[in-house]
């Protein structure tokens, strides 16, 4: 499949053009934190601000109606986006965090009782970790973690005989943000299913990167951010199935998601809106269909291919380098379907702060520390942190070069020639 043209695509985020405060071309791999905006969607919002500012689903005025209409219409390019049934099957939330918190709060904690045993896996994010160990506390559940193997891939034997213990929930990641590993959904799901677990999936690096189906992958929620997808922040999405929905009960009560109020009673307004309490991120979901649409217009699948070209680019320029060490799948190993464009190193007697500090001397920016996944660093890989570069659809080879010879720079300035 062809490439997209990166040097066309980079026209569109303004960032890009920008130099450092040490007077360095910005050179952006932290794409896994948070991805840069195209100009589309900074447009977006300020259209939204500039010309129809106003509150949705309260006003019958103009402005009102048209921003009604467009939050809405960004819920039906998401559903499409991701192959949902419906805009129904679209929440709105604040990000990831947010999407899986209200599965533990609302389905989770009505569905769950003590001994019921919950799986996720030793790669998870926190956000896929915590609220997991505050439902088990609070309902006496069980949560047990299923191993990786080779300390890069998830140990599916290992996953087969955790599942034989019948858990209520099976919780796992789509792609590490550390390792860069892409876990096979549609099986995992499967295997979950026929144990009689509800499955949430974390696709937070999947969604903005990969074609995703979530009628073929057959979870229950699937939970993401906008940030990540060249959208705003503060907005992020959960899929539901819409079965599932609308047994659920909402999490926050309020204003619009109610159909009715009385002294004594409420009922709950239809989906999704019932569990979207308060005065909308309008603006947010404006952005992020907005990002859809620029996704779509680029195509996902060449956004893919071109992550993987650059993966495995920079894992060949890393192979053999004296005193690096790489986690996840090796070059050697990698396939178009189980590596993604994450790339986590250390450099023998370095801290990887620091290592991220002299990076960004030469204007790169990567990410430096646990990634939010504390015990895949420290107690699976054993280290205290570790860097990484992170690639996106506007990411070039020669940036890839940049943060190899700036790998040179650190062994300079670290003075650890001598570890090679």
């Amino acid at each position: 499949m062809e490439s997209p043209d990166v040097e066309s695509i980079r026209k569109d985020f303004p960032i890009l053009s920008t130099k450092t405060s040490h007077g360095k071309q910005l050179v952006y791999l932290d794409s896994a934190a948070t991805s840069q905006k195209p100009v589309q969607v900074i447009d977006a919002v300020s259209d939204y601000y500039r010309t129809y500012n106003a509150n949705i689903h309260r006003g019958l005025y103009d402005i009102s109606a048209r921003a009604t209409e467009e939050y809405r219409r960004s819920k039906e390019l998401v559903a499409e986006f991701i192959s949902a049934g419906s805009y129904n099957e679209i929440v709105y939330t604040r990000n990831t965090t947010e999407s899986i918190n209200l599965v533990a709060l609302s389905w989770a904690e009505r569905n769950m009782k003590k001994g019921d045993v919950i799986l996720t896996t030793q790669m998870e994010h926190h956000s896929n970790i915590v609220p997991w160990q505050m439902l088990a506390r609070r309902k006496g559940a069980v949560l047990e973690y299923a191993k990786l193997k080779g300390n890069a891939v998830l140990d599916m034997e290992d996953y087969g005989k955790k599942l034989e213990k019948r858990p209520r929930l099976v919780a796992f990641t789509h792609v590490s943000n550390v390792l860069g590993t892409v876990n096979d959904a549609k099986k995992l799901t499967e295997m979950a299913h026929d144990a009689g677990a509800t499955v949430v999936i974390d696709a937070a690096q999947s969604v903005p990167h990969m074609e995703i189906d979530v009628g073929r992958i057959g979870c229950d929620f699937m939970a993401f951010s906008s940030h990540k997808m060249l959208g705003p922040a503060g907005i992020g999405v959960l899929y539901g199935k819409e079965d599932i929905l609308e047994k659920m009960e909402p999490l926050f009560g309020g204003g619009d998601m109610i159909r009715s109020v009385r002294f004594d009673s409420c009922t709950w307004n239809e989906l999704p809106w019932k569990f979207e309490a308060g005065t909308s991120n309008v603006e947010g979901g404006i952005g992020l269909g907005a990002a859809v649409e620029y996704l779509d217009r680029i195509g996902i699948s060449r956004i893919r291919q071109h992550e993987i070209d650059m993966t495995r680019y920079a894992l060949g320029r890393l192979d053999g380098l004296d005193g690096v060490a790489v986690y996840g799948i090796g070059k050697k190993d990698m396939t178009d379907s189980n590596r993604a464009g994450v790339v986590s190193f250390n450099i023998k007697g370095a801290h990887a702060h620091d290592v991220a500090e002299i990076f960004n001397s030469e204007g790169i920016a990567i990410r430096a520390g646990h990634h939010c996944a504390m015990p895949l660093v420290n107690e699976v890989l054993g280290e205290p942190s570790v860097a990484r570069m992170s690639f996106y659809l506007y990411t070039k080879k020669e940036e890839v070069d940049k943060a190899i010879e700036a790998i040179a720079k650190v062994r300079k300035v670290l003075r650890l020639e001598d570890a090679r």
